[in-house]
């Protein structure tokens, strides 16, 4: 049975068991605790709180999941997936365990022409915890599962939580027994390769308190309702249906195999190693996919830095099997084909998911070969040194700083006939890893308690009644401050204020909210913000200015008229920017977010490389082009699939319900699903000045612009800037460019010529060293400070020349710099020092510790730093100590 159908089967069996089909959430739903959704329940947490209360009582889905803790394991075990499909059936309060437990024994075990997937009953095993005998009981009632195939199992195996503060309880696995041939008799308990879970049956009854493990928490207490959270892992269920060994050969993961067989000439199946990296390159493949799909983008920190790893992993895997040409396009396109059936978007926005990773994969490469010549130069100082062990520390520096992987560098250090301290390496690697994961623990959080929102919630959404007018007549439906209920509130107090309908906008999809005022007779209160619960309720955060204000009170709710106008321009400007972006750059250059207050905004699109000048220059004319042609500003509502049809671009990772609010401003030019205020005629943004363009991570750049009379004021500033550089060369404003770059030339010759004075001087000092020279057996050494500011460029110079004055003699020469709080040195050793044995590149260790530093290079040459200065003379003794050991005194 296909991946396809099996996803289909599912959602059909509990669509007729009157569930609610609901679509998979983004990856990235927007959840502080949570990198990405890991798992089906995560978008109805609110619900199963009763911090919200959900429009069915019964829903199913099937979620896209990503869960990144096991990485290192993927390829090493074949049940270890980044990204995987968990379909699941949800109660809200209605149904529990027997419900639960017959309609997953049904739609496993009924024959495939009756719509299940018609697994053996016989092979079906049960887990529960300790003291559920209710479930167990069901089981045997239910299933007809005898005592030896229901297995009771502890905190840790069947009680389940999201690892932090929320809704938790009791649950009940499936187990299929694949057979003898795949291990030991004895249940899951015995052998969780033979017996493989495919389902598991959340019984969501408590909430849970802090906690450091899965079995050491509190819990907290019961929840409104009794709950069913379940799982099916999709893939799971595929590879048993297809009777294939493990996930990876299923038919939605195996050909991304097979076009690295192609890709490398290898063969999957013939090597245990080769066989890691066939796996890593198809997980990481379909997970890349699936994250790009739903606007991540590769970054470093977050949810950048775990897709920027995925795909790196990929490019080194296919190295490492023998794949020398790039190989991204050809593993992504596999993706798309097998997996578009179920997500058509992906072949809808392929062009933007191409782009990405393939801009990722050219800059690693580059990485690659950057970090090759990183290694030579470790390889060559161990070598130099005599040794035949790359440090720990040098290895890690490699894979930490410049991305190198470690299995790269261990198979140059064979080639080159040395070996790696692995064991350095993983204890720093470790360490690493203690310090994000007390970071990632200290950043964890229960989700914030909405209880006190939920009645306000459950009445019904907010009117917002901003897009007609700027006041309105609104009743105070509550006051709520220190996350509690208040009647009333006075003069000098915050307080936030929840009105039946109201004109100010809730801050959303990039624009800032509105401020303004409440008032009635005797009051007066200033709103400075107002934000969304639930993305349904509107709080206005404010402070009572005069007056009181007490729950019931009908006020008339006003918006900031020259706020409003501000962000109208910031927000259509931000529409024209982006349209002007997609017809000079091409339709890939999609939105990746944006900001807009009045005057300013802030638009982040997808697109590898930095603008040239004269891109930046036509965006900017396209978009005041747009903005003159006085298109009207058109707003209406429609169904999402309608809105796609149409053209109109949408944000990757945002949510959007069936029906959506297109602003559309210049027919093709601009059409945007938008929930935000606007100008009537683009004339309105007056004119926009586009500030600069960056960059805010890989293949995501940033355009920041002034509009309306913000732009002006700039442009005006920039003018009278002008006009006082041109005052001053006593020039006309058209020639100041001609005239400043002609001072810039002569600033650098002159730079140049001090430059030249500067180095001659020191240089000059030479000759001083070489009458410091002392004799050490064979060997003559100079070990000085060098002359006060010579920093580390001037004293590789300098000991040059130094050792240059020693002809053929045997002569060794190393000056220790001070400058800015660093300890530059530089070591250098004659051929004839090198031929009895002293060599620069071995000298290092013995001075470095006595200045806190470290350092390498090559038998002739070496160089490195240190941070205590004061340590200089017994560095220079510990140095004239090695070179007599070696040297003879």
């Amino acid at each position: 049975m296909q991946t396809h159908e099996i996803r289909r089967r599912f959602l059909d069996h509990f669509e007729k068991a009157g569930h609610t089909p609901v679509p998979s959430a983004s990856l990235i739903l927007d959840d502080p605790n949570l990198l990405f959704i890991n798992a089906g329940m995560v978008q109805f947490v609110p619900y199963f709180l009763g911090q919200q209360t959900p429009s069915f009582s019964r829903a199913t889905s099937v979620q896209k999941c990503v869960r990144t803790g096991d990485i290192e394991n993927v390829g090493v075990t074949t049940r270890h997936n980044t990204f995987f499909q968990m379909a699941g059936n949800f109660s809200f309060g209605d149904y529990f365990k027997r419900e639960a437990i017959t309609f997953a024994w049904s739609l496993l075990t009924s024959s495939v022409e009756d719509g299940g997937y018609g697994f053996d009953p016989e092979r079906i095993w049960a887990t529960a915890y300790l003291d559920d005998d209710e479930a167990i009981a069901l089981w045997k009632e239910i299933a007809g599962l005898p005592d030896e195939r229901i297995q009771r199992r502890g905190m840790a195996d069947n009680y389940w939580s999201m690892g932090i503060p929320g809704p938790c309880g009791p649950c009940s696995e499936i187990y299929y027994d694949r057979g003898p041939e795949y291990g030991v008799d004895g249940g899951p308990e015995a052998d969780e390769d033979r017996y493989i879970e495919i389902w598991n049956l959340v019984f969501m009854q408590n909430e849970r308190g802090q906690g450091t493990s899965k079995d050491d928490f509190e819990i907290l207490g019961p929840l409104p309702k009794q709950n069913i959270d379940t799982g099916m892992g999709v893939e799971r269920v595929a590879f048993l249906l297809q009777d294939v060994d493990n996930v990876y050969e299923t038919d939605l993961v195996r050909p991304v195999i097979s076009k690295a067989e192609e890709l490398s000439g290898r063969r999957y199946g013939a090597d245990h190693q080769a066989d890691v990296r066939f796996r890593v390159i198809a997980d990481h493949a379909r997970t890349a996919v699936m994250l790009i799909g739903d606007g991540v983008t590769p970054g470093n920190d977050g949810r950048g830095y775990v897709l920027r790893r995925l795909l790196r992993r990929i490019v080194r895997s296919a190295r490492l099997l023998g794949a020398t040409d790039p190989s991204m396009s050809a593993f992504v396109t596999v993706v798309r084909d097998t997996m578009a059936e179920s997500y058509p978007e992906l072949i809808s926005e392929f062009d933007r998911i191409h782009s990405i990773a393939v801009g990722e994969e050219t800059a690693f490469l580059a990485t690659l070969t950057s970090g090759s010549r990183l290694f030579e130069n470790a390889a060559d100082a161990v070598k130099s040194s005599g040794g035949g062990v790359i440090a720990g520390s040098e290895a890690f520096v490699l894979h930490d700083t410049y991305g190198f992987p470690i299995d790269l560098t261990l198979e140059m250090a064979a080639e080159a006939g040395l070996t790696v301290d692995e064991d350095g390496f993983r204890s720093l690697m470790s360490e690493q890893r203690q310090r994000a994961k007390a970071d990632a623990q200290a950043r964890k959080h229960a989700h914030t308690d909405l209880t006190v929102y939920r009645d306000l919630v459950d009445r019904g959404p907010t009117e917002f009644t901003g897009f007609d007018e700027l006041d309105s007549d609104a009743t105070v439906l509550a006051l709520i401050w220190g996350g509690v209920r208040i009647p009333t509130a006075t003069t000098g107090q915050d307080v936030e204020i929840v009105l039946d309908r109201s004109p100010l906008y809730a801050e959303a999809g990039g624009q800032l909210a509105d401020i303004g005022f409440l008032s009635a007779p005797g009051l007066r209160v200033t709103v400075n913000d107002v934000q969304k619960i639930a993305k349904t309720l509107w709080v206005h955060k404010s402070t009572v200015t005069e007056g009181q204000i007490t729950e019931g009170d009908v006020v008339l709710a006003q918006v900031d008229p020259a706020w409003r106008r501000g962000a109208t321009q910031g927000h259509s400007g931000t529409h024209m920017v982006g349209g002007a972006l997609r017809q000079i750059l091409g339709p890939n250059a999609v939105q990746a977010g944006s900001l807009n207050k009045p005057g300013y905004l802030r638009f982040d699109f997808n697109y590898q490389g930095a603008l040239t000048d004269s891109q930046r220059a036509d965006i900017e004319a396209v978009t005041n082009d747009a903005v003159s042609s006085d298109f009207e500003v058109n707003t209406f509502v429609t169904e999402l699939d309608k809105a796609r049809a149409m053209g109109a671009q949408a944000l990757f990772g945002e949510n959007y319900g069936d029906e959506v609010r297109v602003v559309e401003i210049g027919g093709p030019f601009s059409m945007e699903l938008c929930g935000g205020t606007h100008v009537a005629h683009s004339s309105q943004i007056g004119p926009v000045t586009i500030l600069g363009e960056s960059s805010v991570g890989s293949g995501v750049r940033r355009v920041e612009a002034f509009v309306g009379l913000d732009s002006y004021k700039y442009l005006a500033k920039e003018r009278a800037l002008l006009a006082g550089i041109a005052s001053s060369l006593k020039v006309p404003s058209d020639e100041v460019p001609a005239r400043v770059e002609n001072l810039v030339e002569r600033l650098k010759v002159a730079e140049k010529e001090l430059e030249a004075a500067r180095a001659a001087s020191v240089l000059s000092s030479a000759s001083s060293f070489v009458d410091k020279a002392h004799r050490i057996g064979s060997v003559l050494l100079v070990a000085e400070p060098a002359p006060a500011g010579v920093g580390a460029g001037d004293l590789r110079t300098l000991v040059a020349d130094v050792r240059g004055r020693f002809g053929s003699q045997a002569a060794v020469v190393a000056l220790f710099g001070d400058a800015d709080g660093k300890v530059p040195f530089v070591v250098s050793a004659t051929k004839a020092a090198q031929e009895v044995g002293v060599k620069a590149g071995g000298l290092v260790a013995s001075f470095g510790p006595s200045i806190g530093g470290r350092g390498g290079g090559k038998a002739d040459t070496a160089q490195g730093a240190g941070s205590d200065a004061a340590g200089i003379p017994a560095a220079i003794e510990a140095l004239r100590n090695r070179v007599a050991e070696i040297a003879g005194s």
